[in-house]
């Protein structure tokens, strides 16, 4: 028997899945899950009116489901890229753990019952954002930015800020400034938090052939680009409290914050060789995770503050 008739014998066998639990929890990416829900509670949380304790549960579960759905599906689509580069290396695809169709299979399944089960018990609105929110990240991102345009970041960053937005929505059935605002300060953090990544693994996205901006356009020109966005950053996230949308707590935590992003944002610029150069990039990347957590951090925190001592504040 021919080798060619060995294979075509093992690929319409049927295969046994080696998958386990762990496995489909790695397509979720629970890391960045974890952002999608605190933003997302966020934006529900400072949404005005009530919401009852079940349908709130309901918003933020579909949300993270959705996240789930899109990070499977990513991963699904991204299996080759993954495969060759060591950050991604070990994920179940690359592994060999979970099939490209498995992972579609997984992802589209939950997809579906996150936006229908939004829509269904909380509204129409939430559940159709909650739907272009997967599909701009799977197809827009993924699939037409990621291998072709050095600004796949910059634009498919407007996915990873929509979750708030869709919380908001839930919560009120409608869209305001509010939810907004939160929409521009993750929209403008994502090109400084990420090309910070790409700057000290360049070489692995060079490898893998993604037109991240260190490759196509240099270190240097990625720097300035940083910093450009980080100084937009910093005056979006500040602007809130001056128009007031949201109070001095707030307002003073986002200038202490933005100080600390702009002179990381500074130093990465400046510092273009050897280890200093990898550090700098290194402690922006870190600091900008922290920055944008206690950002929302103090919003949840007046939330809360208000409904114990309306009075206070």
């Amino acid at each position: 028997m021919s080798v060619a008739e060995n294979n075509a014998i093992e690929l319409s066998s049927p295969r046994i899945s080696e998958a386990e639990v762990g496995d489909y929890i790695a397509l979720l990416k629970p890391r960045v899950m974890s952002l999608v829900i605190f933003t997302a509670l966020v934006g529900l949380a400072i949404a005005p009116g009530h919401v009852h304790p079940v349908l709130a549960f309901t918003s933020i579960l579909c949300i993270a489901v959705g996240a789930g759905a899109s990070g499977a599906l990513n991963m699904a689509l991204e299996g080759d890229i993954d495969a060759l580069m060591s950050r991604t290396a070990n994920r179940p695809i690359p592994r060999g753990r979970v099939t490209r169709q498995e992972a579609l299979a997984f992802g589209m399944t939950l997809a579906f019952f996150a936006v229908m089960t939004l829509g269904i018990l909380v509204n129409w609105i939430a559940g159709a954002l909650l739907a272009f929110t997967i599909f701009f990240y799977v197809v827009i991102y993924t699939l037409l930015l990621k291998r072709w345009t050095a600004q796949n970041i910059v634009i498919g960053g407007a996915a990873g800020a929509l979750p708030p937005v869709v919380a908001w929505a839930a919560a009120t059935g409608s869209l305001s400034v509010e939810p907004i605002l939160l929409f521009l300060i993750i929209f403008f953090w994502t090109p400084p938090h990420f090309w910070a990544l790409a700057l000290f693994r360049s070489d692995d996205y060079a490898r893998a052939g993604v037109p991240m901006l260190p490759v196509v356009a240099g270190p240097d020109a990625t720097r300035l680009q940083i910093l450009l966005y980080t100084i937009v950053l910093v005056a979006t996230a500040f602007a809130p409290w001056p128009l007031g949308y949201f109070d001095a707590v707030y307002g003073v935590t986002s200038l202490v914050l933005g100080v600390g992003m702009m002179v990381l944002a500074i130093n990465v610029y400046r510092r273009r060789e050897g280890v200093e150069a990898s550090r700098a990039t290194r402690k922006l990347f870190a600091f900008s995770i922290f920055y944008l957590f206690a950002l929302f951090a103090t919003l949840l925190i007046e939330v809360v503050a208000h409904a114990i001592a309306p009075s206070i504040w």
